[in-house]
């Protein structure tokens, strides 16, 4: 605990310093801290390249992260943003998860464009609406968004043509937007050696991202790849896209599809024995407003990933749905996620199939403008065939419990 307020003092300190340095400028700084008791069960999480799902195998107090958003207004229509995260565990503690620079023209008419370049996220997500990509819902994340946070961020230019309903008088606003991008040519790496997993944690910019040494990966006599992964790296030197459309009607209903393909070449290999993986998706989120206090969320997403000469290849999927309701002070929200991976390829004794089920409930409470308190408990049933390999049960369940004080500014 004292070694996790220290490497958050420091963050502060580093932040503290970039706005001093630029005093003449506009900036708006907000972020957050979360801290809390934790307890959770075995397998190993991933992050100590074991086979657990979830953030945490043990029970402790730590601060769970910090983080520190930043925007900057340059012009009328011009402004930047930068979030940056500190987190206790993982390969590296302090970090970019986020910069981008975004220009929105002040134009006349009902169509309108906007663009934004730099290293971001893809608006796909209606569950992670909350400063710093999280989630104001739970503290443990969906399947989807969890693997987005772990393997996905784009280094490149968004362009996007909207339509305000206001602006048209009408009930129904509408977005289109396509993007090209580098840096994404491992994406896919985690989730199918891993599988799908359920916690909050975003890889930061250069980060190495651990899972266990399956011997089918790690042998030189096999795949002979390396135990961990840099996700954002450039192989091949190809540019990936997507396209996305969101529709909302009136406020009360929100509907996002995307479809992504980093469009990597997957004999590309580097120094590391790191490949590129072909990895394509699509992804469908909804949102319903029942009523002002309470909302319905769901995400589905389906897509497949191939590396070297059909090395590996895999199918995968996953879907939940979450109701979230607010009452006064409290919000109370529960969440079901079902996700599966399932293989194809070449090398049988690489074990790449895996399945599993989560359900989630947590409360959260405001205890004033800036401070508050929740608690959370999940429950995360999965199956990968490939733990044999390191003399593991093939199923595991997993509980977690968290309480969590938070302070916001």
């Amino acid at each position: 605990m004292y070694k996790s307020m220290i490497h958050y003092l420091r963050f502060s300190a580093l932040f503290a310093t970039l706005l001093w340095t630029h005093h003449g400028f506009a900036l708006d700084v907000s972020g957050k801290v979360q801290a809390g008791i934790y307890s959770a069960e075995s397998p190993n999480t991933w992050l100590d390249k074991g086979t657990g799902v979830t953030r945490f195998d043990t029970s402790g107090i730590h601060v769970q992260q910090a983080i520190i958003q930043i925007n900057q207004s340059v012009t009328p229509s011009t402004d930047i943003q930068a979030d940056a995260s500190y987190y206790p565990d993982g390969d590296q503690h302090l970090g970019f998860t986020q910069f981008q620079i975004r220009y929105k023209p002040l134009i006349s008419g009902n169509v309108k464009w906007r663009a934004r370049a730099g290293f971001f996220y893809p608006a796909m997500s209606l569950e992670n609406v909350d400063k710093g990509w999280l989630s104001p819902y739970t503290y443990t994340q969906s399947a989807i968004n969890s693997w987005l946070g772990e393997e996905l961020r784009v280094a490149g230019a968004e362009f996007t043509l909207y339509r305000p309903g206001r602006a048209a008088r009408s009930p129904w606003s509408w977005e289109l937007h396509a993007a090209a991008y580098k840096g994404n040519d491992p994406l896919g790496t985690v989730l199918t050696w891993r599988g799908f997993a359920l916690h909050d944690r975003q890889s930061l910019h250069h980060e190495r991202l651990e899972f266990a040494a399956y011997p089918s990966v790690t042998d030189s006599n096999g795949i002979w790849h390396p135990s961990w992964v840099e996700p954002f790296s450039e192989l091949d030197a190809k540019w990936g896209i997507y396209i996305g459309a969101h529709l909302d009607y009136q406020r009360q209903a929100k509907l996002r599809y995307y479809y992504y393909d980093n469009l990597a070449n997957p004999n590309a290999v580097n120094h590391q024995r790191l490949y590129a993986w072909r990895t394509r998706f699509h992804s469908l989120a909804f949102q319903h407003n029942i009523s002002s206090s309470t909302r319905i969320i769901a995400q589905w997403m389906l897509g497949d990933t191939l590396m070297g000469e059909r090395f590996v290849y895999t199918d995968f999927q996953a879907f939940y749905a979450m109701i979230s309701h607010k009452a006064g002070q409290h919000r109370f929200s529960a969440r079901g996620d079902v996700f599966d991976v399932r293989e194809d390829d070449i090398f049988p004794n690489d074990q790449n199939n895996s399945h599993g089920s989560a359900l989630t409930a947590n409360w959260r409470y405001n205890l004033s403008e800036h401070w508050q308190l929740g608690a959370e408990y999940s429950l995360v049933s999965s199956r990968a065939d490939n733990r044999v390999q390191l003399n593991e049960a093939i199923r595991a369940t997993q509980q977690q419990m968290l309480l969590v004080l938070e302070y916001n500014w």
